[in-house]
Order: structure tokens, then sequence, then C-alpha cells
């Protein structure tokens, strides 16, 4: 089905309203002779979701991305983006997807608004230029050139052109690389503002904690193959990772005390306790029944639950089970 005939049926949000996914890649392959990419991979993006797209450098990422995009052929399987084949691109199919690479290169003697406005010229039916510029935080620095801008201005910049032609779905490349901390949650707030607008994002990022805080399901890539997919407890469910309970070991307790009343191995790195576990509910209840009626102190208990990281290094790293 062609993306004409596609559109005819989309709804008022721009999504085609039969409940098929934005993304949808079915046994996907791409060879480049001998080396295998990209091999056999299938995952669904919903409408509206920011999904992330994760994996170590090599392992298929842009590839993969470049088919979704329409600018690269693959080898086999179906992919379908917004109901059509991107393999088959058609003019008014890319007028509803946002590209915004990791980098641009804009004329910096425009400023914000001319540029915003050159790039909204380009689209029959583009959000507001005023308004796109407020989305992405640059309301202030609307007359400024781009030259001028500082690194996280000049993103911000790059995100107002990929949404200015209103696409039903934008792809997200490593937004807040080189970003400073503050940068980076402003950079959040902006796509957490794109979701209330029922964007549909793939986003690529080498910052874990970045896909963890905004992403609502992830796909981590490994040699081009899928090794986990999901929300991020899905995904430590999957791996069966231990949380982990610490604490500084009482005076005139043993370790073997600690692992007796934990019922569950026990770490000691000076007087640091840690107690790896499935369950760290029921350690903390063991192990602070036992200390309180005897008064022992147990300094700087926590609990600490696997990131994102853990997992993606575990992952990536080793040879994994698939999950």
């Amino acid at each position: 089905m062609g993306a004409d005939a596609v559109d005819s049926t989309r709804g008022p949000t721009g999504f085609v309203p039969d409940g098929r996914p934005a993304i949808s890649v079915r046994g996907l392959h791409k060879s480049y002779g001998r080396r295998d990419a990209v091999r056999g991979i299938s995952f669904d993006v919903a409408p509206g979701e920011v999904f992330g797209f994760l994996g170590p450098n090599g392992a298929g990422k842009t590839t993969t991305i470049e088919i979704l995009e329409g600018y690269r052929a693959r080898t086999a399987g179906d992919v379908r983006v917004l109901g059509a084949d991107p393999g088959q691109p058609t003019r008014h199919w890319r007028e509803r997807i946002g590209l915004v690479l990791q980098e641009c290169e804009l004329d910096p003697n425009l400023t914000v608004r001319e540029t915003v406005d050159l790039f909204a010229s380009f689209y029959p039916s583009p959000r507001p230029v005023g308004e796109t510029i407020e989305l992405v935080g640059l309301d202030g620095q609307s007359d400024a050139r781009i030259g001028t801008l500082s690194g996280g201005q000049k993103r911000r910049a790059d995100v107002a052109l990929g949404i200015v032609g209103d696409p039903d779905l934008l792809f997200l490349d490593e937004p807040t690389t080189g970003f400073d901390p503050a940068a980076r949650r402003g950079a959040w707030a902006m796509i957490d503002g794109l979701r209330r607008l029922g964007k549909t994002i793939f986003l690529t990022t080498h910052y874990m904690d970045e896909a963890q805080h905004l992403a609502d399901r992830i796909a981590i890539l490994r040699a081009g193959e899928l090794v986990a997919i999901g929300s991020v407890t899905e995904i430590g469910a999957g791996l069966r990772a231990d949380a982990v309970v610490r604490f500084r070991l009482p005076a005139g307790v043993t370790v073997d005390e600690i692992a007796s009343v934990a019922a569950s191995p026990v770490d000691l790195a000076g007087d640091v306790v840690t107690i790896r576990c499935a369950d760290p509910q029921r350690v903390l209840y063991r192990v602070t029944t036992w200390a309180e009626p005897a008064g022992r102190r147990l300094d700087g208990l926590e609990v600490l639950r696997p990131t994102l990281e853990d997992m993606f290094l575990e992952l990536t790293t080793t040879e994994p089970e698939h999950v």
C-alpha cells in the first residue's frame, strides 16, 4: 500500500487509526558482501511512544536507522514506517518524518527565526514558526544568529528544524552529545514536550541515564542482533539482575553472622557489607529486624537497583541469552 493510500485514512493526530504500529520491522537483514550488519531483527514501535534504540559502536544501529528513514536498501525482511515501505519513499511520506541528525551544519549568518522559517517553507502544512521556536526553548534567541548560539542552543535549533514540518515520527540521533548537565536536563524537558504532543520518537543515545529517563521501551542491539527489548523493568527481569543491599558492618559483628541473618551471599570491602539478592525487601526485613532489637546501627544502609547501564554492559560485553 502506498503512502498516499495510507495517508487518506489518517486520524486527527496524524497516525493511522487502526491499531497498526508506527514502525513495524520483521526479519530485517542487511549484508555488505559476506558481512552481516543486521541479522534478522524484529520489533514494533507504537504511535506516540518514545523508543530507545541502543547498542555499542558497530552493532548495526546506524544501518537499521538509515533503512527505516528510507536512505539505505535492506537485504531482506519486511519494514513498514507509518504504514509505508521506506524502501519506496515518496515526498509525501518524507513530509511525515522528522530527522535530527547527530551533526548539522546551519548557516551561521541566519537568525534562528530565519532558519526555522526557511525550513518551514519546505512543507505544505508546517507548524507555526514562533510556536516551534518556543517549544524547543529558543523563544529568547529568535533574533540571534545561529553562529552566536551555544552548543546546547544549536542542538535545540536542530530539533526545531526536525519538527517544524509537524512530523508524526521523529528520529533523534544522539540529541544531547556534548551537553553540560543543565543543558541535558533542558533537552529532556523539551523531548518530554514532544511526547505530550503525541509524536512518536525513535531515540538513539550513548547516555544510559538519558534512555532510562526518556524511553517508554528500549531495544538493545549487539552484533546485528536484538538481545533485549522492553521497558527497563522488563529487561532487568529477563536478566534476573540482582539488587544490592549495602551498609557498614556494625562493630562486633562478623560477616558470617550477617550472611546467616540475610540468608544470602555477603561480600565485605573494608567495612562495607554488600548483599546481592533477587528480593531486597526480604533481605532488608531480615537484617533490620535482627539489628533493631540489639541496637545495632546499619550506617549507610541503601538498596541499589540495577541501572540500565548495568544491563547494557551485561548484554553487550558477554554472550547473553536473548531476553
